[in-house]
């Protein structure tokens, strides 16, 4: 146990302690000798996953040091750090590896318990452009790292749990889990759905339950489920209700019992009223809870479902020397803790607390105020203590599942309650409850051995078995599980050496096994049917003809559901050969000399392509995902051709038509002018292109020796052969396209009366030239045979069932 004295003055710790004790906490050891008479410690840590190892942390503002312990914090090894540690994360699994997080944005990492250290990665810090980043713990060098996802993140949406990760993109967010460390994938929530907040539950079997706030909701989330990949999402409950916590964050009410696989509750907001539901099939169907038949006192209760019903609190208390509102434990399969009231709605007043010891089926008044319950000796025991401001010195004891208590002192003075210790007692019958006899006194510490209360260790005799069930209902997740469970009537001591037995048996699949498919909704009758945004038809696009694709029912199974035979055949998708479909959806695109030819809907491999070019030449081919490095086509001449891609099979065919201006690239420009020009006096300046037609051109001069732009004329289509009158102030421009592609220039000799004065001229001259614009009558174009075009034509297949020809133009001979 660690203390430190806190100087208000100086704002800081000015000393610590450091206590053992090897009786349970009836005395303590005090340990500074070992650590350092004038060691400051600021954080006491112990392995999650080996008690007997222990680290402590000295205050950064007087050393950088560590203390490590084997052998439980008998004693110790200083080590020093040449960083300053701001916080520390264990590794779930493996015990001697740690990262460290320092002051100065650098990330540590040791798999020698602190040991040794290497310095990871630099500049680890909130960042609207953070990078994940990944390497192996022994060898995370620079040459090692990677960055699974391509791209930014948002820093504080990155979750690592189980088999998952779970990052999202900053700004409008875009949400991607990775199952088994494999590439990232966008989750797959309804189409419809536009998430503003996301909240990772739980991932345990396999499965995601994920929390989604929409964007028509504000206090309150939909829970969503997965299947296996992660990537898949179906509606499992709506609406809610959640709270934020002491530090700012999310807390949703949603609660997974300990010792029942797939069991939940939740609290769910119904025309503004909050009530308790609970699922025992992973969220595939809930109910209401049922409320108690008799009151504390033996009073009936008349609460008639669903008009009344029992609502519980779901928070779950953060401090681990406090009890929350509801508790339940691995040990004790079962039997649930907490706090609530019944009635139409979930209450903050009249809180009473309720236990149920058949998993939820039937709930029990234990207590008609606010209590905290503990487990002792593996649930053998509870222990409740009173939930108030004021102090008290009693606490209840109760050996049969809280249907009887009796009432203990604890103390003789009363005594303000600040937490109680009451691990190892779960599994000793020993606790501590510690607090203070006043708010300027010290601390105090009250050992409670329940020991000597019993008389006898707990023999075969002493257990039973429990059958769970939901209303009567014993094949639960596709199996009927049996529980060996100490008999309420035994009062014996069951021990370290107890643990929870259980045996299981199949159960036939039934409907009830089976939950709504991504893309399908359960309606009113029960069934699974396609919701209307979504096509089942085009799940089946993402295959070829000579491969498979699993066809779905509308149903999956729930996930970690072992049910077998019955109605599976009936409920499960089956593999079918991809199907030969109708060319759909044809459009032709074209982009830097490539022409495409797309298809929504087609099989390549049996579809058949004509290709009219508009030039006189078409092309047929049968079988387009042979073909890879495309089909090349030459036009002769520039102009405007009508291309036509025609897609046909044995069920049906489309056209497509997209006209294509084909030009060719400017070789080069001559430009002649008069030798000598009379100052005031209009000139001819000619340009002559080469190749003559050329598409679209742009003429920009440059009058005198000045590099200042003196004319531009904007762009316009060699082939629109249009006579144009534009003004320009200062500048009279007349432009006329002929044959040889002449552009003559009528304007004043003198440069200073041709040149813009300035950008801002130059901008309204250009203005000038797009508004005042006057068509004349058009001349007739003569193609030069010299002109050409090489395209090159691709065919494929896209993953989508898509296939396209694609046109690649090379340019001009």
């Amino acid at each position: 146990m660690l203390t430190k004295l806190f100087d208000f003055n100086l704002n800081s710790v000015t000393e610590s302690s450091l206590w053992r004790s090897t009786d349970y906490g009836a005395t303590y050891q005090k340990l500074n000798d070992k650590v350092g008479a004038k060691t400051i410690l600021s954080y006491l840590y112990v392995s999650p996953n080996n008690k007997r190892k222990i680290m402590l942390l000295t205050d950064p503002e007087v050393e950088s040091s560590l203390l490590i312990s084997s052998d439980e914090g008998a004693t110790y090894q200083k080590y020093r750090l040449n960083f300053y540690i701001l916080s520390l994360l264990f590794h779930p699994e493996q015990e001697d590896w740690i990262l460290a997080y320092s002051h100065d944005q650098k990330l540590y990492s040791s798999v020698e318990f602190g040991r040794r250290w290497q310095l990871v990665h630099e500049r680890v810090a909130p960042n609207p452009e953070a990078l994940y980043v990944t390497c192996k713990l022994q060898n995370c060098t620079d040459a090692n790292k990677g960055k699974p996802f391509p791209g930014y993140i948002d820093p504080n949406s990155l979750v690592v749990q189980d088999e998952y990760v779970f990052v999202s993109t900053a700004g409008k967010p875009i949400y991607y889990v990775s199952a088994k460390r494999d590439v990232f994938t966008p989750m797959k929530l309804p189409k419809y759905t536009l998430p503003k907040d996301l909240h990772v539950i739980s991932t345990d079997e396999n499965r995601v339950v994920a929390a989604v706030q929409e964007w028509n909701q504000n206090e309150t989330y939909n829970l969503y489920v997965s299947d296996t990949s992660g990537v898949y999402y179906t509606l499992a409950l709506e609406n809610v209700v959640s709270s934020m916590g002491p530090e700012g964050n999310v807390m949703v009410d949603l609660y997974e019992v300990a010792g029942i696989k797939g069991m939940f509750l939740a609290n769910k907001k119904m025309d503004n009223q909050v009530k308790t539901h609970i699922t025992y099939n992973r969220g595939r169907d809930w109910r209401l809870l049922q409320a108690p038949s008799k009151d504390l006192r033996g009073n009936s209760i008349h609460c008639v479902l669903p008009y009344c019903s029992l609502h519980l609190h779901l928070h779950v208390s953060a401090n681990p020397y406090t009890s929350g509102n509801i508790d339940s434990r691995e040990s004790s399969p079962g039997i649930i803790v907490a706090s609530g009231s019944f009635g139409s709605e979930l209450t903050a007043s009249n809180v009473s607390v309720y236990i149920t010891s058949d998993a939820g089926n039937a709930w029990r008044q234990v207590f008609d105020e606010e209590y905290a319950v503990l487990y002792l000796d593996q649930g053998g025991a509870l222990v409740a203590i009173r939930h108030t401001p004021l102090p008290i010195r009693h606490l209840w004891l109760s050996f049969d599942e809280g249907r009887q208590w009796s009432k203990y002192s604890f103390t003789n003075t009363p005594l303000f309650v600040d937490g109680v210790l009451g691990e190892p007692g779960e599994e000793t019958l020993i606790m501590t409850i510690f607090g203070h006899v006043s708010h300027r006194s010290e601390w105090q510490l009250v050992k409670i051995d329940y020991r000597s209360i019993f008389n006898r260790r707990c023999t075969e005799a002493d257990y039973q078995t429990w059958h769970l069930h939901n209303q009567g209902e014993p094949c639960l997740m596709g199996v009927k599980r049996i529980y060996r469970r100490l008999k309420a009537t035994s009062r014996c001591v069951m021990g370290k050496t107890y643990s929870v037995s259980m045996t299981s048996g199949p159960c036939e699949c039934a409907e009830a096994d089976f939950e709504c498919d991504y893309g399908y909704e359960r309606r009113t009758n029960g069934k699974c049917s396609p919701a209307f945004w979504f096509h089942p038809s085009a799940m089946s696009r993402s295959c070829t003809t000579g491969m498979t694709f699993l066809n779905s029912t509308g149903y999956r199974k729930v996930v970690s559901n072992n049910c077998t035979a019955g109605v599976s055949v009936e409920y499960t998708a089956r593999r079918q050969q991809c199907p030969v479909l109708a060319p759909k959806g044809l459009h032709l695109v074209t982009s830097e000399g490539t022409l495409t030819c797309l298809s929504a809907q087609g099989d390549g491999a049996r579809t058949s392509i004509t290709l009219d070019f508009g030039d006189g030449h078409a092309l047929t081919y049968s079988n387009v995902s042979s073909i890879e490095e495309g089909i090349k086509h030459i036009y002769r001449a520039v102009g405007i051709y009508r291309a036509t891609a025609t897609g046909e099979n044995s069920l049906g065919s489309e056209t497509t038509v997209l006209y294509l201006h084909v030009t060719c690239q400017l070789e080069y420009i001559h430009l002649s002018a008069p030798f000598v020009a009379v100052r005031n006096k209009e000139v001819n300046l000619t340009a002559v292109l080469w190749p003559s037609q050329v598409g679209t051109v742009t003429y920009i001069w440059w009058i005198g020796n000045n590099t200042e732009l003196g004319c531009r004329l904007l762009p316009f289509l060699c082939l629109t052969v249009n006579l144009f009158s534009r003004k320009i102030p200062g500048i009279n421009v007349y432009a006329q396209m002929q044959n040889e592609k002449e552009q003559e220039m009528m304007s004043p000799a003198n440069p200073t009366e041709a040149t813009p004065g300035s950008q801002r001229d130059l901008v309204h001259s250009l203005e000038t030239l797009d508004t005042d614009v006057t068509p004349k009558t058009p001349s007739p174009v003569q193609l030069s045979i010299d002109s050409c075009l090489l395209l090159v034509c691709f065919f494929h297949i896209h993953q989508n069932a898509q296939w396209a020809s694609v046109l690649h133009m090379d340019g001009c001979n």
